[in-house]
């Protein structure tokens, strides 16, 4: 579970990234991160993430307050996290196998247990006969593709994406959050978007947030431009 309690981030200039925003997220569940830009999306994430620190307020994940001062486990905490950003953030000098196989070795996995793990998970993410092929060689959306594999092929409990179809065109979109879609149930899934149809078409938990506040928490919601 993961609990933000009145959580603000201020910065030193005064402004705002979030300002008293709470709200509980369950295991598995399928929640959407929306808003204008500045809104406070990302920054949610990056709390999430250990990135950042709050200003205010706490932040609960798994029953440890990572907002704590004392709190020093970031390591162990982003094991659990797999991150996917709109810019993929591909490593270009690594094949596709060896893109993904970096969360495995981070995870001290042996090579059988890392072959075994990167291979079932292009797999399902459709890339299963591109793993010797470079970066690129790819299109965006099979870019990000190879970036949803990286975040998911430790078995994390978490999946967090940051605008993970700003880059790509419709249709590519769509076939990326098909994957998103079939992860559904396996982990807590956070996305941050701005597009409306997907949001829409999802029905799932929204939360809304606009000038750093949360002003909406629907559930089986949609998201209004």
């Amino acid at each position: 579970m993961i609990v933000f309690d009145k959580v603000t981030k201020k910065f030193p200039l005064g402004n705002f990234a979030l300002n008293e925003v709470s709200f509980e997220i369950d295991d598995n569940e399928f929640i959407f991160l929306v808003g204008p830009s500045g809104a406070g999306k990302t920054s949610i994430i990056k709390l999430i993430m250990k990135e950042l620190s709050p200003t205010s307020g706490s932040i609960v994940i798994d029953d440890e307050d990572i907002s704590s001062s004392s709190f020093k486990k970031i390591s162990r905490l982003r094991r659990k996290i797999g991150a996917v950003f709109q810019d993929f953030k591909i490593l270009t000098d690594k094949s596709i196998f060896e893109n993904v196989a970096v969360t495995c070795q981070i995870q001290n996995l042996d090579k059988g247990e890392t072959k075994k793990r990167v291979r079932e998970t292009l797999s399902l993410v459709g890339l299963e006969k591109k793993e010797k092929v470079f970066p690129v060689q790819l299109s965006a959306g099979e870019l990000q593709r190879v970036a949803i594999a990286r975040a998911i092929v430790g078995e994390k409990k978490f999946l967090v994406a940051d605008e993970p179809t700003g880059n790509l065109d419709p249709k590519t979109s769509w076939e990326i959050m098909k994957i998103f879609k079939k992860l559904e149930g396996t982990k807590t899934i956070i996305i941050a978007t701005h597009n409306s149809d997907i949001v829409n078409s999802f029905q799932k938990r929204v939360l809304v947030l606009k000038e750093g506040k949360l002003v909406k928490d629907k559930r089986s919601g949609g998201y209004d431009l």
